[in-house]
């Protein structure tokens, strides 16, 4: 089994507590209602919400794929920092065994903050995976963090 490895950075005008709030502690219910084209809807298979629990992603209607199930791994809601693991789901392509993610977020001096989030592609033995197919989906988590950002600054009481 290999591993690879990516990191993105996004920065935005949003404070970190804000957004750390919107796209992990609140995407359950944010995300289906912010990017229904990309997302059905987000439930919880099993857990309390912490670590251990199991979510299930499902994707909008016409999507390249029908959903994705993670592990949440830890959440530290003071540091700001999500751990979590993809485990099953047509997004692992039959060649990935599971990706690890940690996503951070820290405030900026201009008041907004900066995320960084680092993947882990656990390919299957004798798998070789290339940029340009995780490339895709690095895209559309971006839209997904902009439209969150988006919405985040067109309603300042969200």
């Amino acid at each position: 089994m290999g591993v690879v490895t990516y990191t993105d950075e996004l920065t935005s005008p949003v404070p970190a507590p804000r957004l750390f709030k919107a796209l992990i502690l609140e995407a359950d219910s944010l995300l289906p209602k912010v990017v229904p084209q990309a997302i059905k809807s987000i439930e919880t298979v099993e857990g309390n919400g912490g670590p251990g629990t199991i979510k299930q992603l499902n994707f909008a209607e016409g999507s390249q794929f029908k959903y994705v199930k993670h592990r949440i791994d830890e959440l530290d809601k003071e540091k700001m920092i999500y751990k979590y693991t993809l485990i099953e789901g047509d997004a692992l392509m039959d060649k990935i065994e599971y990706i690890s993610y940690e996503i951070s977020f820290e405030a900026s001096p201009d008041g907004g903050c900066k995320s960084k989030n680092v993947s882990e592609y656990h390919t299957k033995p004798g798998v070789e995976i290339k940029e340009e197919e995780i490339k895709d989906g690095k895209e559309k988590a971006a839209a997904v963090f902009k439209a969150v950002e988006a919405y985040l600054l067109a309603n300042p009481d969200a």
